[in-house]
């Protein structure tokens, strides 16, 4: 987005300078505090600190005077006043801006401190496990002095050692853990099997990244069932396609087959109807999750092979996406496409979305270095405002202009000889790139042109740290996939501190930073074109861009024939706006997708919280108990001369506990169902949101009842002795094993709307 574009945020809500003065004057105020704090010995920063009263203008000035000198003292960092300005506006529960290399690891410790000494468990949410052991051990230190107990969670972590990490006053962890916590305590029988703290205030790293980019990512528990198997003569068919048997819609999200590919499923098939009611619901749906594996996700694009296995890759890191897979039958699709054997699925058990699960908490605060771009999801899905904290010190990079090219060869050759420029001077060039594809083309065509680099891209993620340690290097050449939520701080010289070779990269500008094509997302552009000119070190950035880039391509589809200016193929400014209008366009597509999406997640959100309650209560109460002595008053009667209350009441919690979990299981199965096909609505001039609602609330109204007929049930009939309940007679089988993972949302919604696409293209 453009100036008009971050104004207009500002407006819907993302004040960019809202309480600020407060903040400020607070910060002024704790200067005169400063020499009661020198005077403290280390022993005496706990007390002084349990003494204050945190939401006080004198408490927090005096909290700012100690955090000020007890930074230098424990972890040799004296806190800028940006970064305390930051950690107060977080104190206030807003997302702050803060520049790459502006410290916002030290400033979210700040407020997380400020939060524990005012009673609160605070939760710090990563991207990753790595960022949250290593900030957690960082800051370690600077906790202790002010006698405030630290923990992390990674996905090694033990039950026991949750506990004791979720027992801290903060406890950081990446969001994906936190929330399978959440989900794996719903197979609790015995509150004492509780990990996951009741939530109080989580501050977000990345926010925008959680938040936003991944706000919608359904988390999920599993259990043992049979993989999914695709079906063989439908990929058979599939696989031979031809370009005239089926068409992409102009944004690269649906693929549907044309009437000439049609009648040649059918016939291959044997001649079958698809479109018929035998076939709409399963073959049809079963053909178009099978062409969007083969002919819209793309190997080292949407995924890659390796260690035997298909892995996502997350778009907005450039990484692997772990323990991430597709829904709807697609994951097991794209392996068979790939000659792997589809893994299992399971049976979700329970299932929540980053964006649900960041709604249990009272309190949410957040940093990132790209906020007031995502201003209107933060008021708009959070109810959170934004405040832009200025860097430390100016900011010198100079930002060139885009150069925008007529096609992908010229732009390609453009960069290449750009860089070769560049780097015969010897300064550092970081050149971010979109996928994996784009990322091993551009180095080869770096090769050729006798420059050495190093690729960094989801296929050696896991030696990260080390190349973009090394990217500000004299001489360097790094190609990167994106750059959000890496981490590590690109330091000019490298990363041995040496200040000769630092001096000597000044001198040279510092690192130049290369975008090979806009993202959909200013967000995005503005992460890679960050990692130059930190802390008011020198640097430089330009963005090169094609017409044939699928920015423009899948968002300006009416485009009259341009010429560019000269016979490079650069285009003059009617080129670099035809760019920015595409990425706004993005922009809006995305901010629309995001809200119908939640559109459609938010009643079953509503009712997950629903039967959590309700389970927590069965799970910390004797209601399980009480509820079927009276309903089943006769047999209570009957099993209490020989079983005591005590087991009696452990046998109806484990009972009612069974049948209200293996009810919502079916009633999460019977929302996927719905979701499948509930698009196919809009053709009989039906909302599609307002079917799907119905149908979900009606199912829903009978779901506890039925769950106590069950539980009644088996209580009248299972055999209940005083050492208690016999489950393989009652029948009462839980997975063996369970797992989790993340699904990657599909963007065509689902296998039902590549149906819909389908039929209308036949229609047509």
């Amino acid at each position: 987005m453009g100036k008009f574009s971050n104004a207009m945020w500002r407006l819907l809500g993302a004040q960019a300078s809202r309480n600020q003065s407060q903040s400020i004057s607070l910060i002024e105020k704790s200067h005169d505090e400063q020499s009661w704090a020198k005077e403290l010995k280390d022993d005496e920063f706990a007390d002084a600190a349990a003494d204050l009263e945190i939401d006080t203008v004198d408490g927090r000035a005096k909290f700012l005077a100690l955090i000020r000198e007890a930074g230098e003292r424990a972890v040799s960092m004296t806190p800028f006043d940006v970064q305390l300005q930051g950690a107060l506006r977080m104190l206030d529960g807003d997302v702050v801006e803060m520049a790459t290399g502006e410290g916002k690891t030290l400033a979210g410790a700040i407020a997380a401190i400020g939060y524990a000494l005012g009673g609160k468990h605070v939760h710090v949410v990563s991207v990753n496990d790595y960022l949250a052991g290593r900030d957690a051990e960082w800051m370690r230190p600077l906790y202790d002095v002010f006698g405030v107990t630290v923990g992390a969670i990674s996905e090694h972590s033990t039950r026991d050692e949750r506990r004791e990490a979720y027992a801290c006053d903060v406890t950081y962890a990446s969001v994906n853990e936190i929330g399978f916590d959440v989900l794996r305590d719903q197979l609790a029988l015995h509150e004492d099997e509780l990990v996951a703290p009741e939530p109080e205030v989580v501050l977000v790293d990345e926010a925008d990244s959680v938040l936003v980019d991944e706000a919608l990512v359904p988390l999920i528990l599993a259990g043992s069932t049979e993989a999914d198997t695709p079906n063989t003569a439908i990929h058979e068919v599939v696989s031979h396609l031809k370009s005239k048997h089926y068409e992409v819609d102009t944004d690269g999200r649906n693929v549907s087959l044309t009437e000439e590919g049609a009648r040649f499923v059918e016939d291959t098939l044997g001649g079958i109807d698809i479109y018929g009611d035998e076939h709409v619901g399963t073959t049809l749906v079963h053909v178009n999750v099978a062409l969007y594996a083969y002919y819209l996700l793309e190997r080292d694009v949407h995924y890659i092979v390796r260690d035997g296995g298909v892995h996502l890759i997350n778009a907005s890191r450039g990484r692997v996406a772990r323990l991430q897979r597709w829904p709807d039958g697609v994951q097991a699709a794209v392996e068979y496409k790939e000659g792997l054997k589809p893994t299992a699925s399971g049976e979700v058990i329970d299932t929540i979305t980053v964006q649900a699960l960041m709604g249990r908490y009272p309190t949410v605060a957040g940093m990132t270095g790209t906020a007031i771009a995502a201003g209107e999801q933060f008021r708009q899905f959070y109810g959170l405002g934004v405040s832009q904290i200025p860097s430390n010190m100016p900011n010198v990079r100079e930002d060139e202009p885009d150069r925008v090219y007529d096609n992908k060869a010229n732009k390609m050759e453009a960069v290449v000889d750009y860089v070769k420029e560049v780097h015969e001077t010897g300064q550092p060039v970081l050149i971010g790139t979109h996928d994996v594809a784009q990322s091993e083309e551009l180095a080869y065509f770096l090769e050729r042109a006798g420059i050495a680099s190093v690729v960094l891209n989801a296929k050696n993620d896991r030696e990260e740290a080390a190349i973009i340690a090394e990217a500000g290097r004299k001489d360097a050449v790094t190609v990167s996939t994106q750059m959000a939520g890496r981490g590590t701080d690109i330091r000019l010289g490298g990363s041995d501190g040496d200040d000769e070779a630092r001096d000597e990269v000044v001198e040279l500008g510092g690192l130049c930073v290369v975008g090979t094509g806009r993202y959909d997302t200013e967000r995005l552009d503005n992460q890679l074109r960050g990692r130059a000119g930190r802390q008011g070190d020198p640097g430089r950035s330009v963005f090169f861009s094609s017409l044939e880039d699928p920015l423009v391509t899948k968002n300006q589809t009416h485009l009259r024939e341009l010429h560019p200016d000269d016979s490079d193929g650069l285009m003059g400014p009617r080129g670099v706006e035809i760019v920015q209008q595409a990425q706004r366009i993005a922009e809006g597509a995305m901010l629309q997708l995001h809200a119908n999406t939640w559109n459609f997640n938010a009643q079953v959100n509503e009712q997950r919280n629903s039967i959590v309650r309700r389970r927590m209560a069965i799970l910390k109460t004797d209601k399980a108990f009480t509820d079927l002595k009276e309903l089943e008053a006769e047999r209570y009667e009957e099993l209490s001369e020989t079983v005591s209350d005590e087991v009696l009441g452990d046998v109806a919690r484990q009972i009612v506990l069974f049948h209200l979990d293996r009810a919502w299981a079916d009633h999460l199965a019977y929302v996927a169902d719905v979701q499948a096909s509930i698009h196919l609505r809009a053709l009989g001039q039906q909302s599609p949101l307002e079917e799907f609602h119905k149908l979900i609330f009606a199912e829903f109204t009978k779901l506890v009842d039925e769950a106590m007929a069950g539980a009644r049930e088996t209580f009248t009939t299972a055999a209940i002795t005083a050492d208690g309940l016999d489950l393989d007679d009652a029948d009462m089988h839980r997975s063996t094993m369970t797992w989790t993972y993340l699904v990657h949302e599909n963007h065509f919604a689902s296998a039902g709307a590549q149906a819909v696409q389908g039929i209308v293209g036949i229609f047509r």
